[in-house]
């Protein structure tokens, strides 16, 4: 597989883009109760499905911030297995559908996975003996990230396409 080298530079940039949004807004990047607003880039891979693995660095490195090993590699997972959903819902028709769809992608496995990473990692607590923590914790990662993909990531997924400029940057990868 040719590697093309435009494409290789977005996703070093949406990397570069998600860490510095993440840790400049480190206070309600990170903890129990989130808003991590660098996971509106998470909408990208619905139209440049190799932008997951920039998503994915971008989450690793910012990750690294809280030295947790287990935070680092379940949180960061979360944002791949989320944007590999993503980028697949975006091969199909880019309808209303298909648009919330893919905002759910994150919500979802960053509520469960991140949810059950800080039950455990951070609280110490057995997840299956603690459902309940587990389930607060899932709900409130899951909250955060469904306020940023539906408030912000649902308009600019039906948006970005109608813009010329959008257009022809997709084109542009291309050439």
């Amino acid at each position: 597989m040719k590697v093309n080298p435009k494409r290789l530079a977005v996703s070093a940039l949406l990397a570069a883009a998600y860490a510095a949004t993440t840790i400049l807004l480190a206070p309600i990047s990170y903890g129990a109760v989130q808003c991590r607003v660098s996971e509106v880039l998470c909408i990208l891979p619905f139209f440049l499905p190799g932008s997951v693995w920039g998503l994915f660095a971008g989450c690793v490195l910012a990750n690294l911030i809280t030295g947790n090993l287990m935070d680092i590699l379940f949180g960061s997972l979360a944002t791949l297995l989320a944007g590999l959903c993503t980028a697949a819902l975006g091969r199909r028709e880019h309808s209303l559908k298909n648009s919330v769809l893919a905002c759910l992608m994150p919500v979802l496995f960053n509520a469960l996975i991140v949810g059950a990473v800080i039950t455990g990692a951070y609280m110490g607590l057995p997840i299956f003996q603690n459902p309940g923590v587990y389930a607060f914790n899932a709900f409130t990662v899951g909250l955060g990230e469904a306020v940023v993909l539906y408030a912000l990531g649902l308009p600019l997924i039906r948006f970005l396409p109608k813009q010329a400029f959008f257009r022809e940057f997709l084109h542009k990868l291309d050439e």
